[in-house]
């Protein structure tokens, strides 16, 4: 049975859907402002995880990612750039998708844009005032945090304890420092749609309950998103949400850990971030999807080049792997099965129910990684001498199913990629030689022998092979 920890009860429950055999799962995503930074990425590729083992274990998963395209922050960064906000959006949505791409996360079902929904929000809004929990002040719509007695169940604080200015707007014409915007009264210069309190925008909050409820319905089997999002963003869906509806807004909770730089949360406003599209430059993206599947989602992570080093050598030795297996399910070798093979064939699903007790456990992707390692690593020690095309395609069956899973060894043996890495590496292993740098030389040969490759110096150059 699939487990996962709920941030709103603060344990572990069994998950089983609302209706019949379809999750339903909603997933904030990002402000289209600029690149995502890897920090950004980390609940693309835990939630497409999350889908992708939800699917594998027999359920059917519609799955809703929005996109916020309005915001302080992308209507200073157009009209730094001169044009409209809705051509910056369009701009980094386009560049999301190939970042996205880039980490194999898959599309959503449905990727709703805020500002296709203002009127479905002017609505909902409107809803609220009847209800009386919500008010208008100059022009501005807030939502009355003190008629809704839950609030602060997510994030489990007193909301009367909680420091104003603390991720909470500060502003005198509210009732109470909790009250949180759902309507914004237009700024000189800025985008603004009509509605029955004048012209504006809507809060942020407002946007994912009203795309969440209409895409998905009432209540959801999922929400998700980033450690960051708890308080106030998903705690102020919760009460709009269930203020207006009496109903739970999603069952279960899910958030991921922070990615941290010197101990500190990666983030724009700190500085200390680096964007999916910088670290392309240097590294194959599905390194970086890897790098962050080697951890349990809900713990932090800490970036530094080093730790991608090592994710790329743990990537690399398993595609060795896939692509020894495939050189010989595809060789016209017809050796027959050992005896070894065979009872290794007969012993594999215990790799398959290993992954799924990990991935069952609140998704622990790093203990399900170190079955897949396993699983290379002793089909490697009985491949040492060679191995039959039926041991081989069993294998590469088993290894093709649970990497699918993560997402990862999705490049054919065709790709040239990790082959010209490889390359790369020796040729600055043969410079370092040349320079009598032995120290560099020994590390990259290291290196190398991580990633399963063996180089043989002989008088007619530098040979290297698979082990």
């Amino acid at each position: 049975m699939v487990r996962l920890y709920n941030t709103l009860t603060r344990k572990q429950e069994i998950f089983e859907p609302l209706n019949d055999n379809t999750v339903t799962m909603y997933v904030c995503g990002p402000t289209v402002y600029d690149y995502f930074h890897i920090g950004n990425a980390r609940p693309l590729v835990v939630f497409d995880t999350l889908r992708r083992y939800l699917e594998y274990r027999g359920y059917k998963v519609k799955y809703v990612q929005n996109f916020t395209d309005i915001d302080d922050k992308m209507i200073k960064r157009a009209n730094q750039e001169g044009i409209t906000v809705k051509e910056l959006g369009d701009r980094f949505i386009q560049e999301y998708f190939v970042d996205a791409k880039g980490l194999n996360i898959r599309p959503a079902d449905v990727h709703p844009r805020a500002t296709e929904h203002i009127t479905d929000m002017i609505e909902f809004i409107k809803k609220l005032i009847d209800k009386g929990v919500a008010y208008v002040v100059d022009g501005n719509v807030y939502f009355d945090t003190s008629k809704f007695p839950q609030y602060g169940k997510l994030s489990h604080q007193d909301f009367n304890e909680i420091e104003a200015g603390a991720r909470v707007e500060v502003n005198e014409s509210k009732r109470n420092p909790m009250d949180f915007v759902l309507w914004k009264a237009q700024k000189p210069g800025e985008p603004a749609w009509d509605s029955p309190w004048g012209m504006g925008r809507p809060g942020w909050h407002m946007e994912c309950s009203v795309m969440s409820m209409k895409y998905l319905g009432d209540t959801i089997d999922i929400h998700g998103g980033g450690q960051d999002l708890i308080f106030p963003h998903h705690e102020n869906e919760i009460a709009q949400s269930e203020s207006l509806t009496g109903k739970p807004l999603a069952r279960f909770w899910l958030h991921n850990g922070y990615i941290n730089v010197d101990g500190q949360k990666m983030s724009k406003s700190l500085g200390n971030f680096f964007t999916v599209r910088d670290i392309s430059k240097e590294y194959d993206l599905e390194t970086v999807r890897i790098f962050m599947l080697l951890s349990h989602y809900r713990s932090p992570i800490n970036f530094s080049h080093q730790l991608l080093e090592q994710a790329k050598n743990a990537l690399a030795r398993l595609y060795n792997v896939k692509f020894r297996l495939e050189d010989i399910k595809n060789s016209s070798d017809i050796s027959a099965v050992s005896e070894q093979e065979r009872a290794f064939i007969n012993d594999m699903p215990r790799y398959r129910q290993k992954f799924i007790e990990a991935m069952d456990d609140d998704m622990n992707t790093a203990s399900a990684m170190g079955v897949i390692f396993d699983l290379a690593k002793d089909v490697n020690i009985l491949m040492a001498d060679g191995a039959s095309a039926e041991f081989a395609s069993e294998a590469s069956d088993m290894l093709k199913e649970l990497t699918g899973v993560m997402g990862l060894l999705y490049k054919d043996s065709a790709c040239s990629q990790l082959d010209n890495e490889i390359e790369q590496m020796i040729q600055k292993r043969q410079q370092a030689r040349a320079n009598r740098d032995w120290a560099t030389a020994d590390r990259i040969r290291d290196e190398l022998k991580a990633m399963g490759i063996v180089l043989e110096d002989t008088p007619q150059g530098v040979r290297w092979k698979r082990i």
